[in-house]
């Protein structure tokens, strides 16, 4: 997912140019103006020859691909709640290996564009089904780290795909070496089971029993005597369908205003994330040692994260705004650097604090929003805020462009965003240490509340 997120950084680079004016032998001795390319470089740009009045053509193909990402969260999401995490998710996966190697193949400039689209669409749905689905294999003490496991592999992934186009120069061929990692993933991922939570949340217990029946057996253990509750099954059950959809993250207090809160913090996550990593491939120096840095930058996020979600003293909210508020404070510093002294370096540096802050952040967002919400609506709760974090992708990759206005303009949006998203996160509550709802009646009157204490005295049980 993160070779195809990047794929556009460094296919669409643009080499150094200029322009021939050339007669042409006619009555009328007109003057055409001729692209030569003086670098050795070979991408999008130079086959197709999108400089100066075409150049819009690149971003416009990172934005669809954005777009796709916001249509898919906003079709997956809700989907793998009703018909199940694990077929969404391999169905995602297999569609975007075929469209992407569409991609490698495009006759045209047309047909690169849609199916960028459609790849961002598949990579979109599978991006939130994948994560809860890791989510809810295991229990919710080690959310945490498995949330931040899967963040680590995509910043590795930026890495790797650094490495891969330096070794694959070739456009085409680096496309199809990325994309063909994809087809080893969807193999290895046919042996995965259903999520057990959302068996059982369906009131399928017999199945979610043969899930957790198979995980024991996997990890060297024998278990004779596992039996889920029916009583609470059959309870959850009935109404679970009345309760899923995306209606109710407007109609149900708590949730709505959870939702915006979340949607907004998402999406100046993406905005800053996306802006600063795209902006990499336009960066002085090795396009390659780039987006590597802009990647291995974000290592030393997740421990950092592990480190201060599990503290009482910070947890989920504070450690969330407080990275979003550094990430931003890092960029509008970059403000303060004026444009005659030469300190490219001094810029760049602070432009890496602020991509290992707000990935941070980023990371944080997923591991918070998917305790924020119940387990019947939580594929949902995440594939809206997602769909509003695409929003903020499909406007990066043309906020390091208005640096035509002036060189300060990308880093001043995102300090605001950072900024403005790190305050409002404040006005979430705390997760930490606190039981996880699976319905919606969990999260308001007597009832919930009481199921939510006993949870919560289990909980430090197992602890």
């Amino acid at each position: 997912m993160a070779f195809q997120s990047m794929l556009i950084v460094l296919i669409g680079s643009t080499p150094e140019y200029h322009v021939e004016q050339q007669q042409v032998p006619s009555s009328s001795q007109e003057l055409v103006q001729r692209v030569v390319f003086t670098e050795d470089f070979d991408s999008i740009v130079t086959e197709w020859f999108l400089v100066k009045q075409q150049a819009y053509k690149v971003n416009l193909a990172g934005s669809l691909f954005f777009a796709g990402l916001l249509v898919g969260n906003i079709v997956f999401g809700p989907l793998s709640d009703r018909i199940g995490r694990r077929p969404v998710y391999l169905s995602g996966l297999f569609l975007e290996v075929v469209f992407g190697y569409v991609t490698a193949f495009a006759p045209s400039y047309e047909v690169f564009a849609a199916s960028r689209l459609l790849v961002g669409l598949m990579n979109g749905g599978i991006s939130v089904v994948c994560f809860v689905l890791v989510q809810e294999y295991v229990g919710k003490s080690y959310w945490a780290m498995t949330g931040t496991l899967t963040s680590l592999c995509f910043a590795i992934g930026i890495a790797l795909f650094a490495a891969l186009g330096y070794l694959i120069r070739p456009w085409r061929n680096l496309t199809t070496a990325a994309n063909s990692f994809g087809v080893l993933f969807f193999l290895l991922s046919v042996t995965l089971p259903e999520s057990p939570r959302w068996l059982y949340c369906q009131g399928q217990t017999d199945r979610a029993e043969q899930v957790l029946r198979h995980m024991a057996m996997r990890n060297g253990n024998t278990v004779t005597n596992l039996m889920l509750q029916r009583v609470v099954a059959a309870k959850v059950s009935s109404p679970t369908k009345r309760q899923t959809g995306l209606l109710q993250l407007v109609v149900h207090p708590v949730l709505r205003i959870r939702t915006v809160v979340l949607m907004y913090v998402w999406y100046s996550c993406s905005l800053v994330y996306y802006g600063l990593t795209l902006g990499a491939g336009d960066s002085s120096g090795s396009r390659y040692m780039n987006v590597a840095m802009y990647g291995l930058v974000e290592v030393p996020a997740y421990p950092l994260c592990m480190y201060f979600i599990n503290k009482h003293w910070a947890g989920r909210r504070k450690s969330m705004s407080s990275f979003l508020c550094l990430s931003g404070s890092a960029c509008f510093c970059t403000v303060l650097i004026p444009d005659n002294t030469g300190s490219v370096l001094s810029v760049t540096l602070l432009a890496l604090l602020g991509k290992l802050m707000v990935s941070a952040a980023f990371n944080i967002a997923y591991i918070y929003t998917s305790e924020l919400y119940p387990t019947v609506i939580r594929n949902a709760g995440l594939g809206v805020c997602s769909m509003s974090c695409r929003v903020g992708g499909i406007m990066a990759p043309f906020v390091p462009s208005m640096r035509v206005l002036h060189s300060s303009v990308p880093f001043t949006v995102f300090s605001l965003s950072g900024l403005s998203a790190g305050c409002l996160g404040l006005m979430l509550p705390e997760t930490l240490n606190g039981p996880t709802a699976e319905t919606l009646d969990e999260l308001t009157g007597p009832t919930g509340s009481r199921v939510l204490e006993n949870k919560a005295l289990l909980y430090e049980h197992d602890k």
